[in-house]
């Protein structure tokens, strides 16, 4: 990570909740924590923050395939609880709740009833690798990342866009174990975590369709790397580290100039931004099961925007 000028700025977080007692799934046992935890107890593993417009923060809980929702008030509640993986969780413009689940494929809620069905699960009659994260266009069009167990080994991780019309294109097909994504503030370029090679890949839309000139916009380190991604209103791009115990933000040149720090494990896998006119950012610690937030400084700390 490089700085030009000053190290990055540390802003401290805070709890702002926590998972209660009894939400936790002590003595549980889940195929998800064998896999990714072996030897661990895991009573939860949350991800996918989102907010909805009366501000209730959304999350899920990918070993027992829970739905939750924290009120303003701190309240928390079980949405919906179905036999899957929900792993990221966006708000479409129409109302939907849409969830990339790892074992399912993309799925959509009715925050109504609690009921979840299948909005797309498969490719030409292929299961996904394991569906991660999305990020929804403005025009409707949705983009999300088929990780499965891809890496450095295997660098076969895939980046979709579902377009609004039902069309399905591979954007990337080499990556190495994409995660988080996100769409840049003008919508014509997708940055996507790219965990084991511990990178965040720009990837240009072309206006004929796909990608193009994809590259590295910044190296990480650590053990895992990079997860969830959220953008600032003046395209400062948050990180979520999730396993040094950081959400880093990074210019629109690529430069480091923030660390937020984490108040509770090391585990931090994703952000949102909210609170008042988004100048907070909440972050997942999933280990804790812990919602953490941290007050950011004005966007306006942008470096001038670099386009090509």
């Amino acid at each position: 990570m490089m700085y030009l000028d000053q190290p990055p700025r540390l802003i401290e977080s805070r709890i702002w909740s926590a998972m209660p007692e009894e939400l936790r799934q002590k003595g549980q046992v889940s195929a998800w924590a064998q896999a990714n935890k072996p030897g661990q107890s895991v009573e939860s593993f949350i991800e996918g923050p989102a907010f909805d417009t009366d501000g209730n923060l959304y999350i899920v809980d990918i070993p027992y395939g829970r739905v939750l929702r924290i009120t303003p008030a701190g309240a928390w509640q079980v949405v919906a609880q179905y036999e899957g993986e929900p792993n990221g969780l966006k708000f479409h413009q129409d109302g939907r709740i849409l969830i990339a689940d790892y074992r399912n494929g993309l799925m959509e809620l009715d925050p109504v009833n609690g009921r979840v069905r299948a909005l797309l699960a498969r490719r030409n009659a292929e299961s996904f690798k394991g569906i991660n994260d999305l990020a929804i266009a403005s025009n409707g069009d949705i983009y999300f990342t088929d990780q499965g167990q891809t890496g450095l080994h295997d660098p076969t991780g895939r980046v979709f866009r579902l377009a609004a019309d039902g069309r399905l294109e591979c954007l990337i097909d080499n990556g190495v174990s994409p995660n988080g994504l996100v769409l840049d503030v003008h919508e014509q370029c997708l940055y996507v975590a790219m965990t084991r090679d511990n990178a965040i890949w720009r990837a240009p839309l072309s206006a004929s369709g796909g990608v193009a000139k994809v590259g590295r916009f910044c190296s990480m380190f650590g053990t895992s790397g990079p997860d969830g991604l959220a953008m600032d209103e003046a395209g400062n791009l948050a990180v979520a580290h999730a396993s040094l115990g950081h959400v880093f933000l990074f210019a629109p040149n690529g430069e480091c100039i923030a660390r937020v720090k984490s108040a509770a494990g090391p585990t931090v896998t994703n952000v949102a931004f909210g609170g008042p006119e988004r100048r907070q950012l909440f972050m997942t610690e999933s280990m804790t099961g812990s919602i953490l937030v941290a007050d950011m400084p004005h966007p306006g700390i942008a470096l001038p925007r670099r386009r090509g």
